[in-house]
């Protein structure tokens, strides 16, 4: 398990930009994260004081963000990844800060090579489904550039 500030040191996001709180287990296809910074007054996703359900896909790629930390080895080169879309999305509520208590965040990598990769994902409140979908994940996309001949 990967507290808050061990899931900073594996992504971008820092400070209270860091919306999760821990990874409670993961495996090579799939990461399973808690968070609570949801009901955060302070939480920097928020706008006229309410953290509207769509947030929660970026809570989703944070997971995928974790989850590909925790795949590659020790030695490599950290890939910044960016999600190029979202498909298939369903929120099944308006809002997220409303909600008491801990998120169960999921992702789950379907498909991919060492460029692209796609995963399903979903948040969820006290084994209620709050939201889901897809998202593809472009690693290195500079690298993806075509170079001139």
């Amino acid at each position: 398990m990967l507290d808050h500030a061990a899931i900073a040191a594996r992504i971008p996001h820092q400070g209270s930009m860091c919306l999760l709180d821990a990874v409670v287990d993961w495996s090579e296809t799939a990461i399973s994260c808690r968070a609570i910074s949801h009901t955060d007054p302070a939480n920097p996703l928020r706008a006229e004081g309410r953290l509207g359900a769509a947030n929660g896909i970026e809570y989703a790629a944070q997971a995928m963000a974790v989850h590909g930390s925790l795949l590659a080895a020790a030695s490599d080169r950290p890939r910044q990844g960016y999600l190029t879309s979202v498909r298939g999305v369903q929120l099944h509520v308006a809002r997220l800060d409303d909600l008491p208590g801990e998120l169960n965040v999921q992702a789950e990598r379907l498909s991919g090579d060492s460029n692209h990769i796609l995963y399903q994902f979903s948040l969820s409140h006290a084994g209620r489904c709050l939201l889901e979908g897809r998202a593809a994940v472009v690693l290195d996309a500079d690298a993806l550039k075509e170079t001139p001949s």
